[in-house]
């Protein structure tokens, strides 16, 4: 697991490897990732929106830009946390992930950003 604090937002995340499949005559890797945000600062956050880069040993990397995550815009007072579970495709077993969450920040009324620290995505059989 990795974790990353940025203005009192805590990002962790836990990676697995979810086997391999293959689709439009291509072997794909399927990697998951379970993402918890903890709210430590003393004011309401609200996540809007996500930046990704992916990394793939075999591939540029990819960008992925959104609104919220996984359809919601959390909002957490301080204290709470919120959890969910996503994934990736990649064309290799060796890759990368990593970005930033925009958030809005209830009592300043501002805008900032926290890190999702990169997290290394890896298929078991695949190392030494």
């Amino acid at each position: 697991m990795v974790s990353q604090i940025t203005r009192g937002i805590k990002i962790s995340v836990l990676t697995s490897f979810e086997g391999t499949y293959f689709k439009n005559y291509k072997i794909h890797f399927a990697f998951s990732y379970d993402i918890t945000i903890e709210n430590h600062s003393k004011d309401s956050v609200q996540l809007t929106s996500r930046h990704w880069e992916i990394f793939d040993s075999l591939n540029d990397r990819d960008i992925v830009d959104g609104d919220g995550v996984i359809g919601k815009k959390p909002v957490l007072k301080p204290g709470e946390s919120h959890s969910y579970s996503s994934g990736c495709l990649l064309a290799s077993p060796f890759g990368a992930m990593k970005g930033y969450f925009n958030m809005i920040n209830f009592t300043s009324t501002r805008s900032f950003k926290v890190i999702v620290p990169t997290f290394r995505l890896s298929a078991p059989f695949a190392l030494n």
